[in-house]
């Protein structure tokens, strides 16, 4: 299970025995789920009207930046292309594995000063997720372009005979070039018509140069023969191959622009490999910076929502709860037997939540009656 509980309750007499409380009703007799203590600092208050804003203001937040973390650990899969088991090795947060990150999570002082007001820290994130956000869309635009010209050029010399490039089947001495009156063109045949195309292709029109056919390159499907013939009969030519179910090409051999599509495949190839390392480099970076800021916002949630509900002075326990997959319903009425005492009218909601109570929209918010979120560490959505 990556689905963690990110829980809070107030202190009783200590903090210590809000979290025995907890432990004895979840983990000591029942394996309901594994805890942790979620370590939020002495964050400085302020008044009661800025939590209130800033309460609705870090729920936006939060779901930007969740948005964000997960549009950069799905990039991180895309670009990894046949690698992709190796993704979850590259997606850490200060050089450990997500679920190790947040329960052992510690508020990073250098990054998010706690002398700032709670608004300060989360404009902070704020704008640094955005210039994530930010070079995310360059960077990727940038790659997905090279990355689309080059599978074109790919496309374009692999698929049928019918419509890939020729460059790398055709060469100079198949052809007759730089005659006044002579053209060699090329032909595709399929394969169950080799003997019709034997027997007719030196009468489907006249000036066609006798015994002048070869076979260049075969396909599971067709073959590619060259055919040489005068200029003048090519669209009589081109007209009764059709009636015969042979495909002509339009193909005139060209050194400098084969050369130049070779060239770009090269380019573009070498382009890719040189800027895989480093786009990964950056994505692994910024995964890191951009979860972490993620989890402080959690923090900066429950610490804002915990004073809102429980009141000041600050006193409450933060509790990171990982359930037993199993047991996700017994451990929700276990919490609700725990804290209803809290909140009467959650509880109610809770109690009546299989009916559908007029005028209260629960569907958008899951409301307990203790401070809840939940932090899922799965974030790839794999196709």
């Amino acid at each position: 299970m990556t689905e963690f509980w990110l829980i809070s309750a107030p202190g009783e007499k200590t903090c210590q025995q809000t979290w025995d409380k907890i432990m004895t009703a979840t983990t000591r007799t029942n394996n309901l789920s594994t805890n942790n203590k979620f370590n939020i600092p002495d964050l400085k208050v302020g008044t009661l009207d800025v939590l209130v804003g800033l309460s609705d203001e870090l729920a936006k937040l939060d779901a930007f930046v969740e948005s964000v973390v997960k549009k950069v650990a799905q990039y991180m899969a895309d670009v990894l292309e046949d690698s992709r088991d190796k993704v979850q090795e590259n997606l850490l947060a200060n050089g450990v594995d997500l679920v190790t990150y947040v329960t052992r999570f510690q508020w990073d002082m250098a990054k998010y000063p706690i002398k700032q007001s709670l608004k300060n820290i989360s404009e902070i994130v704020s704008k640094q997720v955005s210039q994530i956000d930010n070079d995310l869309k360059a960077r990727a635009s940038a790659y997905n372009n090279l990355k689309g010209n080059l599978q074109n050029l790919e496309r374009k010399n692999a698929g049928s005979l019918l419509t890939r490039s020729l460059a790398d089947i055709v060469k100079k001495e198949n052809f007759v070039l730089d005659s006044e009156y002579l053209i060699t063109m090329l032909v595709v045949v399929p394969k169950t018509n080799y003997a019709d195309w034997q027997h007719t292709y030196e009468t489907l029109s006249e000036m066609v140069v006798p015994r002048s056919t070869n076979l260049l390159f075969e396909d599971q499907d067709s073959g590619l023969f060259t055919v040489t013939l005068f200029r003048k009969a090519i669209d009589d030519f081109r007209l009764k191959a059709r009636e015969n179910k042979f495909t002509v090409r339009d193909f005139q051999y060209n050194e400098e622009e084969m050369k130049a599509d070779k060239e770009e495949m090269t380019r573009l190839s070498t382009d890719k490999k040189k800027q895989f390392g480093p786009l990964v480099r950056w994505l692994k970076v910024n995964f890191s910076e951009a979860f972490i800021a993620w989890i402080h916002i959690k923090a900066l949630r429950v610490f804002v929502e915990s004073v809102l509900r429980y009141g000041l002075p600050v006193n409450f326990q933060a509790m990171l709860l990982q359930p037993n997959k199993k047991n996700m319903k017994k451990l929700r009425e276990v919490l609700n037997d725990l804290y209803k005492h809290l909140d009467s009218s959650a509880a109610a909601i809770i109690d009546q939540s299989a009916m559908d109570i007029p005028g209260l929209n629960l569907s958008q918010q899951e409301y307990y009656p203790y401070v809840y979120y939940k932090i899922d560490c799965n974030l790839l959505d794999f196709k």
